[in-house]
């Protein structure tokens, strides 16, 4: 059975980091990618970065690039979201999931697995 645990999201000042895990269960890093998705207060899902299945390549959305970091360790079948220079805007909910990363920013429907999110809160 496919599980994915996300934790480590908390409230933090701007500025401020964050580092996201999503642990993951029944299945291996090499059969599924996983992608990161946030989804903010009053917005729908979006998805900020995965690793492509194809060509390996780390993929983000624009507004997260050069302050996030997506990192995987197949050993302990989990994967990371470093969050720097927090700003308020990143707050939201994120989530990690299995799927097909297609060579660019997480499309949700291409993701069949869910965690059930770590709630990211930045604010003074």
């Amino acid at each position: 059975q496919v599980h994915l645990v996300e934790s480590g999201g908390g409230l933090v000042q701007p500025g401020g980091s964050l580092r996201l895990s999503c642990a993951a269960s029944g299945f291996t890093l090499d059969q599924y990618a996983i992608g990161w998705f946030r989804q903010a207060p009053g917005k729908e899902r979006e998805g900020i970065s995965c690793i492509g299945s194809s060509d390996e390549k780390t993929y983000y959305v624009d507004s997260v690039k050069g302050r996030f970091t997506f990192s995987q360790d197949n050993a302990k079948n989990s994967v990371y979201l470093q969050l720097n220079n927090l700003k308020p805007e990143d707050t939201g909910v994120y989530f990690c999931a299995a799927g097909y990363c297609s060579g660019g920013v997480p499309f949700e429907p291409l993701y069949m697995y869910w965690g059930r999110g770590t709630q990211v809160t930045v604010s003074s």
